[in-house]
C-alpha cells in the first residue's frame, strides 16, 4: 500500500437471510467462496495487491488493516465479517507467467450458521449504496469443445512412467503430476453459471471464484478460527461407478490400498511438519477416512492444531504451501521434477485460494477441480487435474484418475438446467 492510500471505511450490518448467495453475483467483478449454501459473495474492487507469496501478502494485509476504520453491528462478529480480502496464489512463482494477489471488494454479503451480514468497504462519508438484488439467471455454456492440453495422453502416461522410474531410483518418494484440458464455448463463458452448478453438485466442497479462477475444491489447506487451525488432507483417490454396492467395495479397497495409503501418509506428514512450529498442540489422526464425493472417493485426514497467539491464516498458508498433496516429497526435488515432466504452466492451479479477514482468521483451500478463464478470449477456459505418483503407480490408472478429477468442471460446462 502506498503512503498516500486513504484510510478504508468499513461498515458491517446484520441483514435478513438473503436466500441463495450465488444468485446475487453480478456479471462482472464477482468473487465467491461458498460451501453448502453458506459463505460469502462479493463484488467491486477497492484495492488490489499483486503479491509475490502468501507471506508477503500477509505483511501488506496487516498494514492495510491497521489503516482502516470499521463500524459493525455488535451482533455481527463472525469470521469473514468486516474488512475482508479474497485471494489466490500461483503454485510455483519460479515457473509461471501468472501472478498472485489479494482483492478487497467494495461489497460483501455473507451467511454462516443462519446469520447473515452485509459489509461495505471504501465508503465515502455519508455514502449509501443500493441493496444487493438478484439478477437474471446466467446463461449456460453452449457448444463447448474440448481439446488436449500441453501433453497428449501418450506423452502424459510416459511422464508418469518416468516419474515412477525416478522414484524407484531413490531420488524422491512422491511427485504430483498435473495435466490440462482446454474448453471453448460458442460464446462468452459466464463464471456465475459455473459457480452455481459446482455449488449445487458438490455442496461438501468449497466453491470459489477469484480473478477468473473458478472451481470446487474438496481440500482445505488451512482454516483458522478462534485459535484453532484445521487442514483437510486428501491423497489417494478412486473413481466412483454410480453403483452403491460397487462403490462400497471400492471404498473398502481404497482404505486398504498400500499404494494409496503410502501417498496419503506423505501428504499428512508434510502438513503436520509445516504446522508444528506455529502450534501449542497438534492432533494427527492415526488413520484416514474415506471422503465420498459424487465423482470420486478420497482418503482424507483432518489435521487440527491450537495455534500460538499472533498466527494468521495467511501465515499458515505460506508455511503449508506447497504440501505433498499437490507437490511431492521431498518438496524441492518434486518441484524440479514437475517442471521437467509436466511441460505445463500451472499458474494458480494447486495454489492457495480463499479469504482472510481483519482478525487474521480465514480459509485457504487448494485450487483443485478448477479452471482458469482466458483473459484474451472469454469463450475459453483451461482445466486442470493432477495425480500423486508413488512407487506403485500405474500410468493407465493415473490417467483414469485425472479424468475423474476433471469431471466436475466438464460437468459444469456441459450440463444445462
Amino acid at each position: 500500500m502506498t503512503p498516500t492510500a486513504p484510510r478504508l471505511r468499513v461498515r458491517t450490518v446484520a441483514v435478513p437471510d438473503p436466500g441463495p448467495l450465488v444468485a446475487l453475483l453480478p456479471e462482472t467483478d464477482a468473487l465467491a467462496w461458498v460451501r453448502g449454501g453458506d459463505g460469502m459473495v462479493a463484488w467491486g474492487e477497492v484495492v488490489r495487491h499483486k503479491a509475490t507469496s502468501p507471506a508477503e501478502a500477509e505483511e501488506w494485509w496487516t498494514t492495510l488493516v491497521a489503516s482502516s476504520d470499521e463500524v459493525s453491528d455488535l451482533d455481527v462478529a463472525l469470521p469473514g465479517s468486516g474488512l475482508v480480502a479474497f485471494g489466490s496464489f500461483v503454485f510455483d512463482p519460479d515457473n509461471t507467467s501468472a501472478s498472485s494477489g489479494l482483492v478487497v471488494p467494495r461489497t460483501v454479503l455473507g451467511r454462516r450458521g443462519g446469520r447473515a451480514w452485509l459489509t461495505e468497504i471504501g465508503l465515502e462519508a455519508g455514502e449509501q449504496r443500493p441493496a444487493p438484488c438478484a439478477g437474471p439467471v446466467p446463461p449456460a455454456p453452449r457448444g463447448v469443445r474440448f481439446e488436449g492440453g500441453s501433453l497428449t495422453s501418450d506423452q502424459w502416461r510416459a511422464a508418469v512412467s518416468r516419474a515412477v522410474g525416478t522414484i524407484a531410483a531413490g531420488d524422491l518418494d512422491k511427485v504430483v503430476l498435473a495435466r490440462d484440458l482446454v474448453a471453448t464455448a460458442e460464446s462468452r463463458l459466464d463464471p456465475r453459471w459455473l459457480v452455481g452448478r459446482l455449488g449445487e453438485t458438490y455442496p461438501r466442497c468449497w466453491t470459489y471464484l477469484v480473478d477468473g479462477l473458478v472451481g470446487s475444491t474438496p481440500e482445505m489447506l488451512v482454516r483458522l478460527e478462534a485459535g484453532l487451525a484445521t487442514s483437510r488432507v486428501l491423497a489417494g483417490t478412486i473413481q466412483r461407478t454410480g453403483d452403491d454396492q460397487v462403490d462400497l467395495a471400492l471404498a473398502a479397497a481404497l482404505s486398504r490400498s498400500s499404494k494409496d495409503l503410502e501417498e496419503h501418509e506423505y501428504a499428512v506428514a508434510s502438513v503436520a511438519a509445516a504446522l508444528a512450529p506455529f502450534c501449542s498442540a497438534l492432533n494427527v489422526p492415526e488413520n484416514p477416512y474415506v471422503l465420498e464425493l459424487p465423482n470420486v472417493l478420497h482418503l482424507a485426514s483432518d489435521v487440527t492444531a491450537a495455534v500460538e497467539p499472533g498466527v494468521t491464516a495467511l501465515g499458515l498458508a505460506a508455511a503449508l504451501h506447497p504440501s505433498a498433496a499437490v507437490c511431492g516429497t521431498p518438496t524441492g526435488t518434486a518441484r524440479d521434477l514437475i517442471a521437467a515432466l509436466e511441460h505445463l504452466d500451472r499458474e494458480r492451479y494447486a495454489g492457495p485460494v480463499g479469504w482472510t479477514d481483519a482478525s487474521g482468521a480465514g480459509e485457504w483451500g487448494i485450487a483443485l477441480r478448477c479452471g482458469i478463464l482466458d483473459e484474451t478470449d472469454p469463450r475459453r477456459i483451461r482445466l486442470f487435474a493432477g495425480c500423486g505418483i508413488v512407487a506403485g503407480s500405474d500410468p493407465e490408472a493415473e490417467w483414469a484418475e485425472a479424468q475423474a478429477k476433471l469431471a466436475p468442471m466438464i460437468g459444469a460446462l456441459t450440463t444445462t438446467r
